[in-house]
Order: structure tokens, then C-alpha cells, then sequence
């Protein structure tokens, strides 16, 4: 399975193009500012993109949707889209076949409703759910909540070596592993979800104390 990373523009935001290398067919996820590297990345190492999907419906994950489906006739999705080719929806636990490489949906909501992140063989694209030293922004409310059942009930029920890939080049590195991330990410350190929202309200102050970027 190939991972190809992007530094697509916008905030540091990356794209991806993941590949089964046997039977060359391709997925990308978050084309965003200049999608035209990953089709000509695509175009040059002879893979066919099948799908492209994004992590979450934000213009800075998503704006490069159109030119995407111009260049390669495949519609993006989100959370809740019915894949035409295959009648699958994007929902949670949801699976897609691409070759070899069985991708699965895991709903994430938190940072926004319809966040997912998407498990490709030992490969996580966490889009603006869990950064490398971070997690993605929330309000103090309701979606801080989520978002810490999600981190916790769902990606770290992920083995540790299973690979990080976020949505941003905004953490310590631009990719590490859910058993890194476990050990050393201070929000996932925290031992509840009161201490977790504690942090969030004081993370620029951590942050100065911290010496965090």
C-alpha cells in the first residue's frame, strides 16, 4: 500500500493519495488549494483514483472537490454520501474496497458533526480530529465532549502502531502513531473528560509553558 503526503497550501493543510500498488487504484482524501499535484502525482505513477473523499464538509478541506471531479469524474464524499459506484454510505464502520486495501469509516464527530477518519490497512487519516501533540479545535460544549468520546472510545481502541496521518502540518511532526500519540499527546493524557476541557480552556497558556509551537 502506498501513502503519499501533500502539503496541499491553506493552513499547513495536507491532501493524500493512498494506492493499492497491485492493481493501481487510488483514493484521495482532502483535496484541497491545489489538487492538480496529486492528479498529476496520479496521472505520472499510473494510478486511477476511484474515490475521493474528504474528513469533513470545512472549505479548507474540500475546496478542491470540483477540480478534482473535473480532472477525474469522481464526485467527493463526506459523512452521510452514498457512494453511485458501489450503494455504499459513508457512515460509521462503514467499509470500501479499494484493490487489495479494505478502507474503513470511523465517525469522529466532535470537531465538527460529520468529522470521520479513515483506516486504510495501518493507516489513519485523522483529518482535524487528532493532530500529531494536539487534537482539532472545538468549542467548550458539547462537541469538546464528543470529541473526547471520540478520541478515546474510537481511535484509541486503535492498535499502537497503527500510523497517524492529520489534516494539518501543525503538531511536532507531520505524522506519528495512535501508540505515540497515547503516550505523549498531552490532551489524550489527561485522566477524564473535565481535565481534558480544562486543558482546552488553558492551551495557550500550556502552550507558553510548554514551549509549543
Amino acid at each position: 500500500m502506498l501513502v503519499k503526503q501533500f502539503m496541499m497550501g491553506g493552513d499547513r493543510n495536507f491532501g493524500y493519495l493512498v494506492a493499492d500498488e497491485e492493481s493501481r487504484k487510488a483514493m484521495v482524501i482532502d483535496p484541497s488549494y491545489t489538487p492538480e499535484q496529486i492528479i498529476e502525482y496520479a496521472k505520472q505513477h499510473n494510478y486511477i483514483i476511484q474515490y475521493v473523499l474528504n474528513t469533513h464538509d470545512h472549505h479548507d478541506h474540500s475546496n478542491g472537490n470540483a477540480e478534482m471531479e473535473r480532472a477525474t469524474g469522481i464526485p467527493a464524499l463526506t459523512y452521510g454520501d452514498i457512494d453511485k459506484s458501489s450503494g455504499n454510505k459513508i457512515d460509521d464502520n462503514a467499509v470500501i474496497q479499494l484493490g487489495e486495501i479494505s478502507i474503513r469509516i470511523i465517525h469522529t464527530p466532535g470537531h465538527t458533526l460529520d468529522s470521520i477518519c479513515i483506516l486504510a490497512g495501518d493507516a489513519l487519516f485523522t483529518g482535524d480530529t487528532l493532530f500529531v501533540g494536539k487534537v482539532g479545535g472545538t468549542g467548550l460544549g458539547d462537541d469538546a465532549r464528543m470529541e473526547y468520546e471520540s478520541l478515546h472510545n474510537k481511535l484509541m481502541m486503535l492498535p499502537d502502531e497503527t500510523r497517524v496521518f492529520p489534516g494539518h502540518d501543525v503538531g511536532v511532526a507531520p505524522e506519528s502513531t495512535i501508540g505515540h500519540e497515547r503516550r505523549t499527546n498531552p490532551f489524550l493524557l489527561q485522566p477524564d473528560y473535565e481535565s481534558f476541557l480544562h486543558l482546552k480552556k488553558t492551551w495557550l497558556e500550556y502552550k507558553k509553558i510548554h514551549g509549543i509551537d
